[in-house]
């Protein structure tokens, strides 16, 4: 018999945003990570107005001026200036908008065609399934930097097709993980009764299995982040990526690179850059799958 007087635990079962934050917070990297990232992607759409100087306007005679930190700094210019006598935390600070820019086209078109192909190749005959895999094969058996670099001499230097280039060499790594989420998806039994209750196979494939393989999907692509701005800045220091005066990092390292002796603070800031923004990325894709993953919640 029910007691009328017990009153439901309304507190007992937390949402799914409050259970995803208490998972997230318990990795203090993760937390760290993601506040970093909010600053790169306030920098990343403000950065213009935040920056004090013109990133691009020169400045003849102060140019390589130290930090104020050093002698000769001043705080006109608090981080130094380059060889063509331009502000650097204003090219770092508008450089961010360039490498966040990157990192979302990057991952939202590998994202989305290699879900698509994941989908597909989950769902296909078994000789489809095999063609679209071994094609995947081919494209991860070439190292990702070198392919970038051949699909950038073949479509030109620039920074849309560094992105397109990227793209292209993340994809597969989204087809894998959604095909083996798919085909783990397909043996139970709610797809079994969407099957029988007469859903398609495209209704399937996007309202049925898709949305209980985005937790991984979602991991890959905050680490497909960080790897899009490393490789863009690889493709950006060799000359294959954005092209002078775009103050993008990996292109403000290139025109660096000689006064590396001389002028340390021309190279170190935008290395740094690059190092604590692919860092705190890949901190919070630790926390993400720490968060998402049903295997590794501690109870």
């Amino acid at each position: 018999m029910t007691d009328i007087n017990q009153t439901p635990d309304l507190h007992a079962r937390p949402g799914r945003l409050s259970e995803f934050w208490f998972y997230f917070r318990e990795n203090r990297g993760a937390v760290i990570g993601l506040w970093i990232f909010a600053i790169f992607a306030f920098l990343a759409f403000f950065g213009p107005w935040v920056a004090p100087h013109d990133a691009t306007a020169q400045y003849r005679d102060v140019t390589l001026q130290p930090p104020v930190w050093q002698e000769g700094g001043s705080w006109t210019h608090i981080l130094g200036t380059d060889p063509l006598g331009r502000d650097m935390l204003s090219r770092l600070i508008v450089g961010a908008r360039y490498s966040f820019f990157v990192g979302v086209v990057v991952v939202s078109i590998a994202a989305t065609g290699g879900i698509i192909i994941g989908l597909i190749a989950g769902f296909a005959p078994k000789w489809l399934d095999s063609i679209i895999m071994r094609i995947m094969d081919i494209v991860l058996a070439f190292p990702s930097l070198l392919l970038a670099l051949v699909l950038v001499a073949i479509l030109g230097p620039s920074l849309t097709n560094a992105m397109i280039a990227i793209a292209i060499v993340l994809q597969p790594h989204y087809v894998r993980l959604t095909r083996a989420s798919v085909m783990s998806e397909r043996q139970k039994d709610y797809v079994t009764s969407a099957r029988v209750a007469g859903s398609g196979v495209v209704r399937m494939m996007f309202v049925t299995v898709l949305p209980n393989c985005l937790a991984p999907i979602i991991v890959q692509a905050a680490l497909s982040f960080s790897t899009a701005i490393l490789d863009a800045a690889a493709l950006g220091f060799l000359g294959m990526g954005a092209q002078p005066p775009t103050p993008e990092w990996g292109t403000m390292l290139a025109e660096a690179r000689e006064f590396i002796l001389r002028a340390w603070w021309v190279v170190t800031f935008p290395g740094i850059a690059i190092l604590v923004t692919v860092l705190a990325i890949n901190l919070m894709g630790d926390g993400l799958r720490d968060a998402l993953d049903p295997k590794l919640k501690r109870s």
